[in-house]
């Protein structure tokens, strides 16, 4: 098998680089490991693109200029983000609406209410398998050839440019030469084992909320074989999950919101940061993090019934009682601690105008960890309680990459004719830290990028 540009993954960046490279008049082949049905990665279970906006958008309320979006940024990141690559993706994601329309992605009003993300994102109609059905539906009609159940194997090389690819199909391997690569296929999230790596036997207590199929297999072929590293090893995007979801490919759905409406306590019934700190989608990403040092990897968001409807649910029902050590031996915690917790909270919390779509002026006092905004009493009953793990969505160690997306070596040297776009060029970004959105932003924007540069080299090459 021979094609111009091979597109290793099937989701969101590698869909944007096949369709890129494919407008460029060459011929692209993506091989994607999951079964058809799984296609798409974690992007299938996306709902949103955060998207620079200097102009009228039907579908956003409001502006949001490029340096508010850096600032966003640095301030998820604590500074620790690659300024002109950051830079780059902000001010190309103004042009993802209009291109991905024309890729046949349709967009819905924004959603409103806690998740304070009219002004700054847009939403797909349909979330994230309408998007991953559209551009496979146009991949097809622009003439992209797809193998399904296609898992990487290896690469053959010259030197550091790339030569064919061994890829595992129908149990058997066949070899795909190409003039150049583009890998997109994801982080190594699901990977429960290297995840121990870092963090030992926690890790069989993380919840993951996407595909188990990013295995990590290609970014670690490709970091043995020399290119350079970069990203925390150990980090990764990981928000509070309900601690009922499935072990994988939950989605979105399994989020739990209620953490700024209340407190959160640990296994020994103790609150361990500030549920307040910010705005949900800037600080929704750090609670997974937290909640993997705590013991066993569990925690509990606790509320009541004035709070109770004011946050998106997850699908699944609150544990519910009558008094708050009722609850706590429902959840298997200590009564009396727990009790002690909350009535601690209460003592500390100080009147304000609550007001959950500002940063309002209800807080504690005299209280560690203080909680910053939205503190309002726990003591109407019914009390309702979530239990929370941490749901990871992608991992932050990639391969490094330029402004091109072409592969940096760990020589210094780049490629000319390989790529990486998506997950597995997340780290040349971030360090950690995240904002709502910005997973599906960077790997567009990357993944267009990578698909250019392939298509353009390929072209000079042959005049």
């Amino acid at each position: 098998m021979e094609t111009d540009v091979l597109v290793v993954g099937g989701g969101n960046a590698a869909l944007a680089a096949a369709l890129s490279a494919r407008d460029q008049g060459v011929q692209v082949l993506v091989i994607e490991r999951a079964p058809k049905f799984y296609r798409g990665g974690n992007s299938r279970l996306t709902r949103d693109y955060r998207v620079m906006n200097t102009r009228e958008n039907k579908y956003m309320t409001g502006m949001y200029h490029e340096e508010e979006f850096m600032e966003d940024l640095r301030r998820v990141a604590g500074g620790e983000i690659n300024e002109p690559i950051a830079r780059l993706v902000v001010r190309k994601s103004e042009e993802l609406p209009d291109w991905l329309n024309k890729q046949g992605i349709q967009w819905q009003p924004a959603l409103s209410g806690t998740l304070h993300l009219g002004r700054t994102n847009i939403f797909q109609l349909g979330g994230g398998k309408a998007v991953m059905n559209s551009y496979y539906q146009t991949a097809k009609a622009k003439g992209v050839e797809v193998w399904y159940d296609s898992k990487l194997e290896d690469i053959e090389m010259s030197g550091t440019k790339f030569k064919a690819a061994k890829v595992r199909r129908n149990n058997r391997i066949e070899t795909i030469k190409a003039k150049a690569v583009i890998f997109a296929a994801g982080g190594f999230e699901a990977n429960i084992e290297w995840h121990k790596r870092y963090w030992g036997d926690a890790a069989e207590n993380f919840i993951i909320r996407g595909t188990p199929y990013n295995q990590g297999n290609v970014l670690e072929m490709l970091l043995n074989k020399g290119a350079s590293q970069i990203g925390e090893p150990d980090a990764f995007h990981a928000v509070a999950v309900d601690g009922r979801a499935p072990k994988f490919d939950g989605g979105i759905v399994t989020r739990l919101d209620s953490v700024p409406f209340g407190i959160v306590v640990n296994k020994n019934g103790e609150r361990f940061y500030d549920e307040g700190e910010d705005f949900w989608p800037k600080r929704y990403a750090i609670w997974g993090g937290l909640i993997a040092r705590q013991p066993d990897q569990v925690a509990y968001s606790i509320i009541d019934s004035q709070t109770l409807g004011k946050f998106m649910p997850s699908v699944f029902e609150p544990v519910s009682a009558g008094t708050i050590e009722e609850l706590a031996e429902k959840l298997g915690l200590n009564p009396t601690v727990v009790a002690k917790t909350v009535e601690d909270f209460n003592y500390a919390v100080r009147p304000g105008t609550f007001n959950p779509g500002e940063l309002d002026d209800c807080k504690t006092e005299g209280l560690k960890p203080v909680k910053s905004h939205w503190a309002v009493r726990i003591d109407k009953p019914p009390f309702y309680a979530y239990p929370l793990k941490a749901g990871i969505t992608f991992t932050y160690l990639s391969v490094e990459v330029n402004e091109q997306a072409r592969i940096k070596w760990k020589d210094g040297s780049l490629c000319d004719n390989m790529f990486a776009a998506g997950e597995m060029a997340a780290g040349n970004v971030l360090r950690r830290g995240y904002l709502a959105g910005f997973g599906l932003t960077m790997g567009a924007v990357l993944g267009r990028i990578a698909g250019e540069e392939a298509a353009n080299g390929i072209t000079r090459a042959t005049r």
